[in-house]
């Protein structure tokens, strides 16, 4: 090092480091597991390839602000609440995500100068290198399943590269970690084990965030390829009963899985056992309803009143970066990345939206990873165990 850049780091080491890793976050491939764009888009006015203000209508993704961010791939998800376990329910369930399938792929139709589908790591790092955005599909809850197995292909080829098997209640497939009412079927169900083999077959993703503990050991169990956790954290950190224990991340890693950390506050800080309550009382309204729009907006008017009640216990971007250290600790730098669950309550004090997510690479500079662990946890990670799905 030369005596004049000596001197200027003497000077300006912050604007030195900013600029460091800046660079360094332009060089590396960011990949992130679980946004829920797909919300605001069927919003019928709401274009996803238009520059959108987060405080005037909330959302924190859209192409334009991706780019400005860095972020160059996300997986959106195909998201239904639970409803009813009936045929009816099973079958309105694969209609309204249908349609948002159909709502990912004439958005990038229409805007195919800044994104495109992505299925293969490699269209990842083609992406990154044409400078567009790389938009993987998962699905959030494995009800549009139903119970026909035959749509697990007919989502394959619409793009699908994961599935969340439940969410916030048990389904066919397996239990909730969140279901009010206890399990039931003790984890996997018969019909969720031919999920799971259908999906190694195909080379889908099982992805274990929302099941309950006994359903992640199943599926550990009975699963030939690696699975992820596309949005999940510590239950060490934060005891709660979606978040994973040390064993179950131990056991995830052995099997060459991964675990990708999200920014959802209650999932990052324990919450006072009030704010807690509140929030479960507004998610478990919804369960086993069809879900309307005047519910919708009944249960988003609730807890935004229960998110300002209780913004003093709001986390922060270091307590992303707490769950990222105790994973790296526990199993290692190969088993752990990014799942935001931006626009579906992710987003903390100091990483609001998707332009901010440079913020997150300076923080895990400032903890001491180096820029080949820092590619890890963006992407790299996440796109071995993509690679590796097909068993």
């Amino acid at each position: 090092m030369n005596a004049l850049l000596r001197f200027s780091l003497f000077l300006f080491p912050l604007a030195f480091s900013q600029d460091s890793a800046h660079l360094l976050h332009q060089r590396i491939l960011t990949l992130d597991t679980h946004a829920d764009a797909p919300i605001s888009m069927q919003k019928d006015d709401f274009d996803i390839g238009v520059r959108h203000d987060r405080l005037k209508d909330e959302s924190q993704i859209d192409f334009p602000r991706m780019k400005e961010g860095g972020m160059d791939a996300m997986f959106f998800a195909v998201y239904l609440a639970q409803g009813p376990r009936t045929a009816a329910g099973h079958a309105k369930a694969k209609a309204d995500a249908l349609d948002i399938f159909d709502r990912i792929h004439k958005a990038l139709k229409k805007h195919p100068d800044q994104a495109e589908l992505a299925t293969t790591p490699a269209d990842a790092y083609r992406l990154q290198k044409a400078g567009k955005r790389a938009i993987f599909i998962g699905m959030e809850n494995g009800y549009p399943v139903g119970e026909d197995l035959s749509l697990l292909k007919k989502y394959y080829d619409l793009g699908c590269r994961y599935i969340t098997l439940s969410h916030f209640a048990n389904n066919v497939i397996c239990d909730s970690a969140t279901d009010p009412d206890g399990p039931l079927h003790n984890g996997l169900s018969a019909f969720g084990k031919d999920v799971v083999r259908e999906m190694n077959r195909l080379g889908m993703l099982i992805d274990v965030s929302h099941v309950s503990d006994k359903s992640f050991y199943d599926i550990l169990a009975l699963s030939k390829a690696p699975v992820i956790a596309s949005h999940s954290n510590a239950r060490a950190l934060c005891d709660f009963p979606r978040n994973m224990t040390d064993d179950m991340i131990k056991a995830l890693a052995a099997k060459g899985g991964v675990i990708q950390v999200n920014f959802v506050s209650d999932y990052l800080r324990k919450p006072s056992d009030q704010h807690r309550q509140a929030l479960t009382t507004i998610r478990m309204a919804t369960v086993g309803k069809a879900v309307t729009p005047a519910l919708e907006a009944r249960q988003k008017a609730q807890t935004d009143s229960v998110a300002q009640r209780y913004a003093h216990e709001r986390a922060t971007l270091a307590d992303i970066v707490n769950h990222i250290d105790h994973i790296v600790k526990l199993v290692g730098i190969d088993h752990v990345g990014i799942g935001s669950d931006f626009d579906g309550g992710g987003g903390v004090n100091g990483l609001e939206d998707v332009t901010q997510i440079e913020n997150l690479t300076r923080e895990l500079l400032k903890r001491g990873y180096n820029e080949k662990d820092i590619a890890k946890i963006w992407g790299g990670n996440l796109l071995r165990v993509l690679s590796q799905a097909k068993k």
